[in-house]
Parts: C-alpha cells; sequence; structure tokens
C-alpha cells in the first residue's frame, strides 16, 4: 500500500469512526438533519485536504472545530438569512407519547431560537461536555467570552423553556 492509500484509509477510517457523531453535532447547532449532512461533508472535505498535518489523537476536537466554523459560515450566507423562525412549531398528526422525545423537541426548538455563538457555545460545553478551555479552543475565542456566552445562553433557554410542560412535570 503506497502512502496515498495509506492515508486515504486512515481517513476513512476515522470518517466511519466520527461522522455520526459530528453529524449530531451539527444537528444541535443548526436544527436541521439536510443542513447538518451539509455541513459535516464541507467539514469533512476541509479536514481531509489537511489529512497529511493532522495529528491523529486531536483530530476529533479539529474536525469540531471545523464543523462550528462551517456552521458559523453558513449562518452568514444570504440564502439562510432568507429562512424565517416562527414561534410555533407546526402541529403534528401524530401524538408524541414519550416525554423523553418532546423534551428534546422543546430543547432542540429553543436552541434554534438562540445566536448562532450561543448556541455553539451551549451544545460544546453541555451536549459534548467539554471543559470552558477546550470551548474556547474550538470556538477560537477566550475563556471569558465562553462563560459570558454559556450565561447569557442558559438564561435564554430558561426563559424559552419556562412554559414547556414536560420541565413542569419534571
Amino acid at each position: 500500500m503506497n502512502v496515498k492509500e495509506q492515508r486515504e484509509a486512515a481517513f476513512e477510517s476515522f470518517d466511519q469512526a466520527y461522522r455520526a457523531g459530528l453529524r449530531r453535532y451539527a444537528y444541535y447547532l443548526c436544527g436541521d438533519w439536510y443542513e447538518a449532512d451539509d455541513i459535516v461533508q464541507k467539514a469533512l472535505t476541509k479536514l481531509f485536504s489537511a489529512w497529511d498535518r493532522v495529528d491523529p489523537e486531536g483530530a476529533p476536537a479539529y474536525a469540531r472545530r471545523i464543523v462550528t466554523n462551517v456552521y458559523l459560515s453558513h449562518r452568514r450566507l444570504a440564502w439562510v438569512r432568507r429562512e424565517r423562525t416562527t414561534e410555533e412549531l407546526p402541529v403534528r398528526a401524530l401524538e408524541r407519547p414519550q416525554e423523553e422525545v418532546d423534551l428534546r423537541l422543546a430543547v432542540a426548538d429553543a436552541l434554534a431560537r438562540l445566536t448562532a455563538r450561543e448556541r455553539v457555545t451551549l451544545v460544546l460545553r453541555y451536549w459534548e461536555q467539554l471543559s470552558v478551555d477546550e470551548t474556547a479552543a474550538a470556538m477560537g475565542c477566550s475563556a471569558g467570552t465562553v462563560k459570558s456566552q454559556s450565561s447569557r445562553g442558559l438564561g435564554k433557554l430558561r426563559q424559552l423553556m419556562a412554559g414547556t410542560v414536560v420541565l413542569a412535570r419534571a
């Protein structure tokens, strides 16, 4: 196996191991599975172009950083700005008897109403369970910015979810 084939095999192995997690992460950032797929595909393309320079141990964190940057870049695109969020989700034909599903939907809806930076901060800190310093490194900002974005984002989430029935029962 030549060097090029080894490089491609190593990247393919990384892709198989981490794509699903990166897709979930991207979904929690943007709230749309199709957009999450686009974000992850662009991120993995960028990662592949730099694969020779990437430390294998740091590759997952580096990939998350690329996903974050691609997501933030997507938010700045003109076609995304034409999309408008609504206050209420459309009425669903099917009932969702599982409270956990209702809670996840409520959280995803509330996350979608935060600013892009707040959403990235909260997902990295509390979903991906990164430390303040790791989150700051992933976002390319200071630890103080992570703390303030976390505080602001959590405050907004509390307000947005104050009337959530699932939370009232918990």
